[in-house]
């Protein structure tokens, strides 16, 4: 007699796991320093973020299609738009979620079947080729 195993994120994480993997990204990004540039884009209270990322992620990660049933889109470029989001920006976000994942004592089975998607889903939101504020004057984009 075999169980079988869990085949989605989703199905690994649960519902609570992704809650406290949200939190946790949030609390990673609070607290890391390195991620200073991403939290300045934020409010001081993450309480309305950290729900929206669970139910991103909740959906996004194979469960129920809660984020479309909020936000009746699942596009992530347009609610990103009025940051400049950078190579360093996507870098720093990243470096979130790996804390997040360590944090709430992610195997690392889940660790490496989510490691290329969250890359795409990070660079699906970049929206320039540096980190160059946006009220800074004109926009200069690197070509390199």
């Amino acid at each position: 007699m075999s169980e079988e195993e869990p085949q989605t994120p989703y199905e690994i994480l649960g519902d609570q796991g992704i809650k406290d993997l949200a939190a946790a990204f949030y609390d990673a990004m609070d607290e890391l320093p390195l991620a200073a540039d991403i939290r300045a884009m934020h409010t001081e209270n993450l309480d309305h973020v950290k729900r929206m990322l669970a139910a991103y992620l909740t959906q996004w990660m194979g469960g129920p299609p809660v984020y479309l049933a909020i936000k009746g889109t699942v596009c992530l470029t347009e609610p990103h738009e009025p940051f400049r989001i950078g190579p360093k920006e996507r870098d720093q976000w990243l470096a979130c979620m790996d804390e997040a994942l360590v944090r709430i004592g992610a195997s690392e089975v889940l660790k490496q079947m989510l490691k290329q998607p969250m890359y795409q889903v990070a660079e699906t939101v970049r929206n320039c080729e540096d980190s160059t504020p946006k009220n800074n004057g004109p926009d200069i984009i690197a070509v390199g």
